[in-house]
């Protein structure tokens, strides 16, 4: 627990502290904006790589299909032709996994950070080149309290996951959808389903951060898709995930 502490927990209570010191700011909400942002932009190399191997997993849903058919006997050839797929294709099956790894602790010490703020135990944690809050207003632009539960982020934060999820899927062209297609599509509704019930009794705090977060995922589908498109025209799809 207190490598935990050490490693993630305390450097993100400073991280915030600082932002919301910063003259630029002096605003809770906007330090926890802030705050996400330069997480997601030090996470961005693995979440790039996640969402290509996804994009181009989808693509290779044929492929994969006609594999499980001809091997649907053998199982350890279907393995070993999937993994053949992957190699060419440079993609590492267990790239989400890793994804969802470093993100769980990551989760769980920013939840324990907006649920504290800056309480007394939380400025104990603080470096001594980190300004201390003398006054701790909890609000966004003054109007919204970030300590309770706040409907109007939840439903954004809802909807901005629906529209990440239709974005992630590949447009269907009239091909009947693979199994993994049908679960991916029935999962654009699931997710936000799933925001709204854990963010509904939450500070809406951690709120502000899955929807600045979300919106992020959003606009860094948008880079890939136009990535993975213009190296599928010059004919260097194979180096998209490189």
């Amino acid at each position: 627990m207190a490598i935990f502490n050490e490693l993630l927990h305390r450097p993100l209570v400073n991280l915030l502290a600082f932002l919301y010191e910063h003259p630029a700011f002096r605003d809770f909400g906007v330090a926890i904006i802030m705050l996400t942002v330069i997480i997601r932009l030090v996470l961005f190399p693995l979440f790039h790589k996640t969402a290509q191997h996804q994009r181009i997993n989808q693509k290779l849903q044929p492929h994969i299909k006609k594999i499980q058919e001809t091997h649907k006997d053998n199982r350890e050839a279907q393995t070993k032709a999937m993994m053949a797929l992957y190699s060419e294709h440079n993609i590492n099956p267990l790239t989400p996994i890793l994804l969802l790894i470093v993100q769980l602790p990551i989760l769980i010490a920013l939840y324990q950070v907006f649920r504290d703020g800056f309480s007394e135990k939380a400025l104990e944690a603080l470096y001594p080149f980190v300004s201390r809050p003398e006054v701790f207003n909890t609000t966004l632009f003054g109007l919204i309290d970030l300590n309770s539960p706040n409907i109007a982020i939840v439903l954004l934060a809802a909807a901005a996951q629906y529209f990440q999820g239709k974005a992630s899927m590949p447009k269907h062209s009239g091909v009947e959808l693979t199994q993994a297609e049908q679960i991916g599509r029935k999962m654009i509704f699931i997710g936000p389903v799933l925001t709204l019930v854990i963010l509904w009794t939450l500070p809406a705090a951690l709120g502000i951060y899955w929807l600045t977060s979300t919106l992020f995922s959003l606009l860094q589908q948008k880079i890939v898709d136009r990535k993975l498109s213009a190296s599928t025209v010059s004919g260097t799809g194979k180096e998209a995930v490189k």
